[in-house]
């Protein structure tokens, strides 16, 4: 017998799905739906998580809940990945094209992976680094070697208890960024050949690493609202032999989806049950919407299967090359595989870190700068909205510093990325975050610079360029 919750959320669905709750509109508050339905609260909150956790509606804190759009951006992808199966990774030129543009000053870099450094704390960053290299002991070159910092590793360990995740420094292994940490943690669990199940899309840099270590990319699909199709995901885990799996579960690269705790918690599980490792790429966790910080799928892992990376380059310094792998039991293995590589993360620079957490308030500047991003995303939005024709879609996440675009199908990004350029304009074009190339009209914007008249400027004349390249398309058929 179907349960009562389940019922409601099925009634609400058919609603949704029939027109009569329209997009961003707002189905009836818990307390009208008991009235209405003759439930209790508690029936009627199961109901409406289920709604929240299948992508029909999301809540806003003291607004109630809204129905989300049901166009899901990848439709035509996923439509064409009828079969997952596994993909050889072979990264385009393009995309190292991309991340040189992004480095000239010349070009406005709406395509930069960071944020814009005039938001970093700069002067107090390097008092911190002058003083901790003025204090550092003789033997900190030693002491200080892997797993890193015991300072700085305690330091991230209190972060992490003050948020309800129960770390401990040992846990803890300091690395040379993130890339690297994640790049470690797929070297521990995996060997050339194996295959490795990433999202779709997903960040490039996950593209390289598998490219580099010789594995295979399982991809797959998400939704831009709800994240990781888990049930995709368990069926792949059932029926093919994979040795690891690479996730972003909060503000992901380059989609900007958050995951749900319940989905987060269902993410865990499945790795525990198959004991499959996961690398969780954790590095926008700061960079959320509002003073609530959500838990990591790792909050939920029983068995340790889930390795937590996390860096300071997106939030404080992306110069400082700083990031961590919460690794737990694979500490060791970790750091075995370090000595072979980099041998350690900068010391000098673990110590400066460590003396601008101790004696200036992160916290703070971690308040102001969500405060500026959020501002800087919706100031972004509103030129997009007035600039893109009426056929592009635009995801609007809550967390980071990421827009995901869908634009009219034809256009064709290469064109658009390469008729930008020629305006001083760069864009990352949605072909880079895939082993397929399948996102053909898709880019991804970096909206954490001032919406100053160079700004405006540059995403008015993408517009004209999209809504050119559309007309010549329909003249043409």
């Amino acid at each position: 017998m179907m349960k009562k919750s389940q019922i409601l959320a099925n009634t609400i669905k058919n609603q949704i799905e029939q027109n009569i709750w329209l997009s961003g509109e707002k189905i009836p508050s818990i307390r009208d739906a008991c009235k209405r339905y003759k439930l209790s609260i508690e029936t009627v909150l199961q109901a409406y998580q289920q709604l929240e956790d299948q992508g029909y509606v999301r809540s806003k804190p003291k607004s109630g809940y809204f129905v989300l759009p049901r166009r899901n951006v990848f439709t035509s992808e996923n439509a064409q990945h009828k079969a997952i199966k596994p993909y050889p990774v072979k990264i385009s030129d393009l995309l190292y094209d991309v991340l040189q543009r992004a480095k000239d000053p010349s070009v406005i870099p709406l395509s930069s992976a960071f944020p814009d450094p005039a938001l970093f704390p700069h002067q107090a960053l390097s008092r911190s680094l002058a003083n901790a290299s003025r204090q550092m002991p003789d033997n900190s070159m030693l002491t200080n070697l892997p797993p890193g910092s015991e300072t700085l590793r305690r330091q991230i360990a209190q972060r992490y208890q003050v948020h309800g995740l129960n770390v401990l420094p040992d846990d803890i292994v300091i690395t040379s960024g993130a890339m690297e940490a994640l790049n470690l943690c797929l070297q521990s669990c995996t060997e050339p050949g194996d295959l490795v199940a990433i999202e779709y899309p997903a960040f490039y840099g996950v593209l390289q690493t598998i490219e580099r270590l010789n594995l295979t990319a399982v991809e797959v699909p998400t939704d831009p609202e709800t994240g990781i199709d888990l049930d995709v995901l368990e069926s792949v885990f059932a029926s093919m032999d994979i040795k690891a799996c690479w996730f972003m579960t909060e503000s992901q690269n380059p989609v900007g989806y958050s995951m749900s705790d319940r989905n987060k918690q269902r993410l865990a599980e499945l790795v525990n049950q198959h004991k499959i490792p996961m690398i969780e790429d954790d590095v926008y966790r700061e960079l959320h919407v509002g003073n609530q910080t959500s838990l990591p799928a790792k909050a939920y892992d029983s068995d340790e299967q889930i390795m937590l990376c996390g860096s300071f380059s997106k939030s404080l310094s992306p110069g400082f090359r700083i990031g961590w792998v919460v690794a737990g039991k694979k500490a060791l293995k970790i750091q075995r595989l370090q000595h072979l590589s980099t041998l350690s993360s900068s010391i000098p620079i673990q110590l400066g870190l460590s003396h601008y957490l101790t004696f200036y308030s992160y916290d703070n500047h971690l308040k102001k700068l969500r405060k500026l991003l959020n501002e800087r995303k919706k100031a972004h939005i509103a030129l997009l909205e007035s600039s893109l024709p009426e056929s592009s879609l635009i995801h609007k996440s809550q967390g980071g510093y990421f827009l995901w675009i869908e634009l009219p199908h034809s256009v064709c990004v290469e064109k658009l990325y390469e008729q930008a350029l020629e305006r001083n304009i760069s864009v990352a074009p949605g072909i880079i975050f895939s082993s397929d190339k399948k996102f053909s009209h898709h880019i991804r914007l970096n909206c954490s610079y001032a919406c100053d008249d160079k700004i405006a400027d540059a995403i008015q004349t993408l517009g004209n360029l999209i809504r050119t390249m559309e007309l010549q398309a329909s003249t043409v058929s």
